[in-house]
C-alpha cells in the first residue's frame, strides 16, 4: 500500500492499494495547522502494510510544505518495524491534474489542455500546465511548476492555450495514485528538493568582517 501526504494547500494523508483502489483519507483544510494535525491524519489512515510514502513536494509555501516532506520521510524512515520504506517525490499539482482527468474520463468529457492553479499568496499564483495522460497513464506536463503574478497569469495561460483550473485542494490518495504509476512505470515524477518557487522570508545573517 502507498500512503500520501501532502501539505501544499491545506494537510491531506491518504492511502491506497497498487491498483488505486484508496482505502482511506483525511484532510485538513487549514492553511497554516499542518503541524497540529498531520500527525492526527496519519493515525486515521495508516495501516499496517504500508510499502511506500508518496511525498507532495509542492509547489507551496515554505513553512507548510516542509511539515508534510517531513512527516512523509520521518514515516518511511520508521517504516514496517523500523526498516524504512522507500518515498515517491511528486509534484502536488500532478495530484489535481491527475484527480481532474480521471473525473472527466469518469463522464466521458474530452479535457482541454489546462492549468492547474494555487494560490502562492503575495499577489501571486503557482500554475503548471497539463495536456492529457502519457503512456504511462501519468499527468502530461507542458510546463513545470512557476510563479506568476495574479494580474499576468491569464496572459500567462493563453500562451499556453491552458484553461484554468483553480485548486482549493490537494487530495492526498491521488497522489499516491501517481505515486504508484509512477513506480509502476519506473519513473521518478518529482523533485528530490521542495518546489518552493519563493526564496523563504527567513535568511541567514550576512557574516561580518573584521
Amino acid at each position: 500500500m502507498i500512503l500520501g501526504i501532502d501539505t501544499s494547500i491545506g494537510t491531506a494523508v491518504g492511502l491506497v492499494e497498487p491498483d488505486g483502489l484508496v482505502v482511506a483519507e483525511a484532510s485538513s483544510a487549514d492553511p497554516r495547522g499542518h503541524a497540529e494535525v498531520v500527525g492526527t491524519l496519519l493515525a486515521e489512515v495508516a495501516r499496517p502494510g504500508v510499502t511506500h510514502v508518496a511525498a507532495g513536494m509542492g509547489p507551496g509555501p515554505f513553512t507548510g510544505l516542509r511539515v508534510g516532506i517531513a512527516a512523509a520521510r520521518a514515516f518511511a524512515l520508521g517504516g514496517e518495524g523500523g526498516r524504512g520504506i522507500p518515498v515517491i517525490p511528486v509534484v502536488s499539482h500532478d495530484a489535481a491534474a491527475f484527480a481532474q482527468l480521471v473525473s472527466d474520463a469518469a463522464a466521458g468529457i474530452a479535457t482541454p489542455r489546462f492549468a492547474v492553479v494555487t494560490d502562492a499568496r503575495r499577489r501571486e499564483y503557482a500554475f503548471t500546465v497539463y495536456d492529457g495522460l502519457d503512456d504511462d497513464g501519468l499527468p502530461a506536463r507542458v510546463t513545470e511548476p512557476a510563479l506568476a503574478h495574479r494580474d499576468d497569469l491569464d496572459a500567462r495561460l493563453a500562451e499556453h492555450d491552458a484553461a484554468r483550473l483553480d485548486t482549493l485542494v490537494i487530495s492526498a490518495a491521488m497522489l499516491a495514485v501517481v505515486g504508484a504509476r509512477a513506480l509502476a512505470a519506473g519513473r521518478v515524477v518529482g523533485p528530490q528538493e521542495p518546489l518552493y518557487l519563493r526564496a523563504p522570508d527567513v535568511t541567514p545573517p550576512k557574516q561580518v568582517v573584521r
